[in-house]
């Protein structure tokens, strides 16, 4: 950072401070040296404490280890005991959640969630409007349905005649009409205010439920160009345009089924992008300013033509009574800041030393938020008027303290009415999980989303019990005893503690983008266990999961699970430990050997060479896979345990890695801008980061990734003359999809 210049006692990248000076602050009234001394004033106040708590998670960490060199897994109630002495086990307590002016998109209403990174503009702005997703279309191009014969170029009849027969029975399932079937309509039409008729040979019927019509779009007489209608507080709608090619070919002339789908929306700053400097900070902050201001476009070729992306507007109807009625065009959004213990080298204090990076993440965001606070933004965002910031890599309740007072901070050096920043908390550190009541204690006036992280969850369980035996594959951790208690539980707690209509309880993601049918059939368990919203990968994946919603009224779920017994907390101590050092056999060794270590390679090679931050990384069966630091954390602990339990030695990870990184370099032989790595390990930043990561594990606090990543990124880009690849490379098209192929079009 030897351009830097001197900004508020602080030491500033030029293309940050310039993004501050010339884009965050200018249409607020704020200064920049406002700005940089406020930001300097946070550090000087938080980086000390933030230190201290680094120094305690490493206390505690190396007094775990201790015990369990000495117990092994242990008996559960000696090891709760010893956990309860050494303070990393805090009492229960009953929290009781206040919360205030909360969106009902995240109080009220559930739904999907889309994880966006910021440093794709084209694929935040799709994110955002997916609000509105098109059923046609994701039946049409995905295995949501099967596909039985070879698709004709644009568009096939015979597939959009499936489409629309599903369609049809899904109206049916959650919209049935008072006689037969809406596959038997020939028109809908609303004759007077407040009344929905739909015409079929047999006659005129309505709908069985008259209170889920929710309004329409006026069409030709009393045919409805739209008609909307709501279940569960989703929205669909019928649009009705028989001039069109579906249109024409639907018995009814609907063009085409919308669903409320992504609800809500997470803007990343962390597990899914690659921001190692002031330009990559740039890049995802412009982000998040254009879509608090309303103002964010994306231009970009696909499929021979120039496309300009922007966001939404609302959408407007008459209600049953007759008044109009506004619908929001874009998902809530809320946005991921990083966690504790990171620092960002493009700012530094007067000292040299590097900043506090959730400092900068706490404060750019909610000033971002303010053009829409203000009323300055082109499209109105809350309509409660709170920011919802999510932060990660929490553990326990002392550390959710920490972020509550740096939210409080921020809001008092913005004039911000108390609690406007909310919070949402990761539960995806044991130390978070075991002691959650207490965590929600500390944020029972702003918290406003509780998340089971499974990924980075399991990461952390690794890490934890690392002394205590080595630990079960990677895909029998999913049967393990903490995590089906820690997922429960997550719900039974946040439910005693008034989450109900006040707050998310979410779940993670599905991690295979090209797998819709599979997971139609599986994911509608998250609404079923209790679940407000979960995350998908995709738009079309999120208008898929709609129908999960449609189908399970959550909120009457909740009521249900709420009667039910808290699930006991000793079950998360429980080490997913093998029971003997035989319970494997060679070949299974080196297959999960080798499933890590390609899955460590086909992630980092596009992180240290391309800055992709989320991947779609195909498996060693090419299946596609969405891998993020969460997957990694998991994949380069599971080698690090069994390394340091002895299951496989150094020259076993070495050779695999090295056979395994010619497989990867053909997975992506066609990627623009890839550097295989096989023709010089030795030279291939990217493999050397895979090995970093793997044989520092051990030692790396927390068994997080971030460290290792970076320092080999920077390498990368200081070799490539700053640059580092396409910010916008292919292989991302199936992390967060375009909207699939359009039979309307």
């Amino acid at each position: 950072m030897s351009d830097a210049t001197t900004t508020g006692g602080l030491q500033v990248d030029p293309e940050l401070r310039d993004f501050v000076a010339g884009e965050l602050l200018p249409a607020l009234g704020l200064e920049p040296e406002w700005f940089w001394s406020t930001v300097a004033d946070l550090h000087g106040r938080f980086a000390p404490r933030v230190e201290e708590a680094l120094r305690r998670r490493d206390e505690l960490q190396e007094q775990i280890d201790a015990w369990h060199r000495e117990h092994g897994a242990g008996d559960v109630e000696a090891l709760e005991a010893f956990l309860t002495d050494i303070g990393y086990l805090v009492p229960p307590e009953e929290p009781t959640v206040r919360v205030s002016r909360v969106d009902r998109e995240i109080a009220e209403v559930p739904g999907p969630q889309l994880v966006v990174p910021s440093t794709v503009p084209r694929y935040a702005i799709n994110a955002a409007n997916a609000r509105w997703g098109s059923l046609f279309d994701a039946l049409y191009g995905t295995d949501a349905l099967p596909q039985e014969h070879e698709l004709a170029p644009g568009y096939d009849e015979r597939r959009g005649a499936q489409v629309i027969a599903e369609a049809d029975r899904l109206l049916d399932r959650f919209f049935p009409l008072a006689e037969g079937s809406h596959a038997d309509a020939t028109a809908y039409r609303v004759p007077a205010a407040g009344e929905l008729a739909v015409d079929t040979a047999a006659g005129t019927t309505g709908l069985a439920d008259p209170a889920q019509f929710a309004g329409s779009r006026p069409g030709d007489g009393d045919r409805a160009a739209a008609v909307l209608l709501r279940r569960n507080g989703l929205h669909l709608e019928l649009t009705v345009d028989p001039s069109t090619r579906v249109g024409s070919q639907h018995h009814a002339g609907v063009s085409d089924v919308v669903l409320e789908s992504a609800v809500s929306t997470i803007v990343d700053l962390e597990d899914s992008v690659a921001t190692v400097d002031g330009p990559d900070k740039v890049g995802a902050y412009r982000t998040w300013l254009g879509l608090r201001t309303g103002e964010l476009t994306a231009t970009f070729g696909k499929e021979g033509r120039t496309v300009t992306r922007s966001v939404n507007g609302d959408r407007t109807y008459v209600g049953p009574d007759g008044a109009e009625l506004v619908l929001p065009g874009r998902s809530l959004l809320l946005v991921r800041n990083v966690g504790h213990h990171m620092r960002l080298d493009a700012v530094r204090t007067a000292d040299g030393d590097p900043l506090l990076e959730e400092v900068l993440d706490a404060l750019v965001s909610a000033t971002a938020a303010l053009h829409d606070l203000r009323g300055l933004s082109r499209y109105t965002q809350t309509r409660a008027g709170s920011v919802y910031i999510v932060k990660p890599k929490m553990h326990g309740p002392d550390e959710v303290t920490l972020s509550v007072e740096l939210l409080a901070a921020v809001e008092q050096a913005l004039g911000l009415e108390p609690t406007t920043l909310k919070i949402g908390i990761m539960d995806e550190e044991k130390r978070t999980s075991v002691n959650l009541e207490a965590c929600i204690a500390r944020a029972a006036d702003r918290v406003i989303f509780v998340n089971t992280g499974f990924l980075d969850r399991t990461g952390d369980e690794i890490h934890t019990d690392f002394e205590a035996g080595p630990v079960v594959p990677k895909g029998a951790q999913r049967s393990a005893t903490w995590l089906t208690t820690y997922e429960d539980r997550n719900v039974d707690v946040a439910l005693r503690a008034g989450f109900a209509g006040q707050a998310q309880i979410g779940k993670g993601m599905w991690a295979k983008p090209a797998a819709m049918r599979e997971m139609l059939d599986t994911k509608g368990g998250h609404p079923r266990a209790g679940a407000n919203t979960a995350w998908v990968p995709s738009p079309t994946a999120a208008t898929l999961h709609a129908l999960h919603y449609l189908e399970t009224d959550v909120l009457a779920v909740q009521e249900e699970i709420r009667q039910r017994p808290l699930a006991d907390r000793r079950d998360l101590l429980v080490p997913p430990v093998l029971p003997g050092a035989d319970a494997l056999s060679a070949e299974q060794i080196r297959h999960e050997l080798e499933t890590n270590a390609q899955s460590i390679l086909g992630y980092v090679v596009r992180w240290v060479g391309l800055g992709i931050g989320c991947s779609t990384v195909p498996d060693l069966e090419g299946v596609g896979l969405m891998e993020d630091r969460a997957t990694l954390r998991i994949s380069s602990q599971q080698i690090a345990n069994w390394l340091h339990h002895g299951l496989v030695d150094e020259t076993q990870v070495r050779d695999t890695f090295a056979r395994m990184a010619a497989v990867v370099d053909e997975q992506n032989a066609g990627e623009p801008g890839y550097s295989p790595m096989s023709a010089d390990l030795d030279g291939s930043p990217s493999f050397q980061a895979a090995l970093d990561l793997v044989f520092s594990g051990r030692r790396e606090p927390n068994g997080y990734t971030e460290p290792a990543l970076t320092r080999w990124r920077q390498r990368a880009k200081a070799a490539d003359g700053g640059g580092g690849g396409d910010a916008e490379p292919r292989t991302r098209d199936a992390v967060l999809a375009d909207r699939a192929p359009s039979p309307a079009s």
